[in-house]
């Protein structure tokens, strides 16, 4: 039977329901849900089963929620997509509106912490003094009011607090060396303990029982990052409680009740756990092997939320053709409720699965990866290339919405995690350095070339689409294999790496050096920014280009997507440009997301001969 065409409607619609959290005292959960196309918060009540909206956002949805205390709800929202989020606190038990807590205006703000110990406040921080750095205020949950508790003395980018709310650890960066900061007590001015180089990772997670010592990740001495507990006093990496040689850990799961940690996180071919403590193990297991018996196959089973007395806890399932499916489990009693599933409507048997691949850079480098088949193939196939943003990030195993378009449509996929993608230890981090449009790129080409050659990839129908980082690599891989790729999608894409490091948001200053370093520097380094920027090889174009772009992106200006537009409409190279006045880095509106891919499909088909659908879900000819 032929494989239905999915309409992009059902795959870019907002989740039914995402980031599901319960209160402390484990009676209400809320979590983000559409109600007119806009994110909205919903209220469920434990007990009854019964559930409603309680914020009516119309213009911009919800983006973060958590609990600040049993009645109370803090959420943030930026506007348009400038990425000044504001703080909102909402009443569970009042009929009354969400009142706005943090300054608007082209502040940002942001949580640092809730205070389950101390419910009446909470520690969020925002750059209301001066737009390059951030400071900390305590906000009174009962008036709103925000008292100044810790004050940024300059190139402060991360604060942690212990249990009780005192800031007692900071990280200062000078742009290329990192400065671990510490007190006792919140009365007391902050000592120098250690100063690194940026590369070296020393991250402060939270406070150990003892109150003074800390849990890290660090990748002293090591090439992965591991969890430690940091003595303050030695200096030193006294106990090791996880590590792996392969990929970086990358949090922790903390009881309150036990005083410790209880797992690691970490990425590999999939996001796992090491089980730090029978109990939790024992749950874990529980809720797995449940879900696994439901749905009849393996998922990715993960803890994220739970209660202050640890009874009860909300359980995210996924799996590349499972969107997130959320479980409400009670530890005592052993039983598991779904909550309910993100996009309901998608059945698995349409999906396309995801697997994990790997292949050597032409300068011996192991690159990781993921190749989607569509479920109707025939080699060779025309392919996608997928490369994620960032670029100091990385793809993962899971339901992603833009790939199963793809894969639906009778694309090949290919995602691949090009050297400097996180999560693999600081040498694979490292090699990516002034690597732009370099090496970086070999890696995207290296894995299209494979493909080929193991006769995957039809070398006459392969296009690039990516996002942000992504789109650079798109306008690179353009210029610089002109001969690899019959199409582009730039989405919020660099083309300049001058202008771009020129119009960096205020509060990135503080990394000016590092990414220096890391990109190079438009100081000393022009020429060699110049020689990877695409839009000075827009000569070298010839592939027909189509670009998306947020007018309110603080990250990357506007003027990048102007320049290499008119650069190649100037050559008579044809370019579809596309700009949201109302968006900013990436489309978050339901409407535009949809109407983005739906004007992708039609790109793609174009230029590689897939299909397109109709909003039936019929294939339209």
């Amino acid at each position: 039977m032929p494989v239905r065409c999915i309409p992009a409607e059902e795959l870019f619609r907002f989740p039914a329901i995402s980031q599901v959290r319960i209160a402390p005292d484990g009676r209400h959960l809320a979590w983000l849900a559409p109600r007119d196309g806009v994110l909205n918060v919903w209220l469920y009540d434990v007990a009854t089963g019964a559930g409603r909206f309680v914020t009516d956002e119309r213009e911009r949805s919800i983006q973060h929620l958590r609990w600040a205390n049993d009645r109370t709800i803090a959420f943030l929202r930026d506007t348009g997509g400038d990425e000044n989020f504001q703080l909102y606190l909402l009443d569970i038990g009042a009929d009354a509106s969400p009142r706005l807590c943090t300054p608007a205006g082209g502040v940002r703000a942001g949580i640092l912490a809730t205070l389950p110990l101390h419910p009446d406040r909470m520690l969020v921080t925002h750059n209301g003094r001066t737009r390059q750095l951030f400071d900390v205020y305590a906000l009174d949950l009962a008036s709103g009011e925000l008292s100044l508790v810790a004050e940024n003395p300059g190139g402060v980018t991360g604060w942690l607090a212990d249990d009780d709310g005192n800031v007692r650890i900071a990280v200062r960066t000078d742009g290329a060396n990192h400065t671990l900061l510490y007190r006792d007590r919140s009365d007391e001015p902050f000592a120098e303990l250690l100063t690194t180089n940026f590369r070296t990772q020393l991250h402060p997670l939270r406070f150990a029982a003892d109150g003074r010592r800390f849990y890290v990740l660090s990748n002293r001495g090591r090439d992965t990052a591991a969890v430690y507990v940091f003595d303050p006093d030695t200096l030193r990496e006294e106990e090791l409680v996880a590590a792996s040689d392969t990929y970086d850990m990358e949090d922790i799961l903390y009881s309150r009740k036990l005083q410790r940690p209880v797992a690691a996180v970490y990425v590999g071919w999939r996001r796992e756990y090491v089980m730090l403590h029978p109990d939790w193990q024992a749950l874990w297991d529980h809720a797995s092997g449940q879900i696994a018996a439901r749905l009849g196959e393996t998922v990715s089973v993960l803890l994220a939320d739970w209660s202050l007395d640890e009874q009860s806890f909300v359980v995210v399932a996924y799996a590349d053709r499972y969107p997130p499916m959320y479980y409400l489990l009670d530890a005592a009693a052993g039983t598991l409720i779904e909550l309910g599933r993100s996009m309901p409507h998608l059945s698995a048997d349409e999906l396309a699965p995801m697997q994990p691949i790997q292949y050597r850079s032409r300068d011996g480098l192991l690159i990781r990866g993921y190749l989607t088949l569509p479920r109707e193939r025939a080699k060779p196939m025309p392919l996608v290339v997928f490369p994620h943003g960032g670029p100091w990030t990385r793809d993962e195993w899971g339901f992603n919405p833009a790939v199963q378009l793809f894969a639906n449509r009778g694309y090949g996929v290919l995602q691949m995690n090009y050297r400097g993608s996180t999560g693999y230890g600081r040498r694979f981090w490292e090699a990516s350095f002034k690597q732009w449009g370099r090496a970086m790129q070999d890696d995207i080409t290296d894995g299209v070339r494979w493909l080929v050659s193991n006769g995957v990839a039809d070398p006459e129908r392969i296009g690039i689409v990516g996002g942000s980082y992504g789109g650079y690599a798109v306008l690179a891989g353009l210029a610089f294999t002109p001969e690899l790729y019959r199409c582009g999608v730039d989405i919020v894409g660099v083309s300049n790496l001058i202008t771009f490091r020129k119009t960096i948001p205020p509060y990135w200053t503080p990394l000016s050096q590092m990414m220096d370093e890391m990109i190079g520097s438009v100081e000393t380094e022009e020429e060699m920014l110049r020689q990877v920027s695409p839009v000075f090889h827009a000569d070298k174009i010839t592939a027909p280009l189509l670009v998306f772009q947020g007018a309110n992106d603080p990250r990357v200006n506007k003027a990048e997507s102007d320049q290499i537009v008119e650069a190649l409409r100037s050559r008579g190279i044809p370019v579809e440009y596309h700009v949201r006045d109302d968006e900013g880095h990436g489309f978050l509106d339901e409407r535009n997301r949809v109407w983005m891919y739906r004007t992708i499909e039609r790109f793609l088909a174009e230029h590689l001969g897939g299909r397109v659908c109709n909003g039936a879900g019929e294939t339209a000819r």
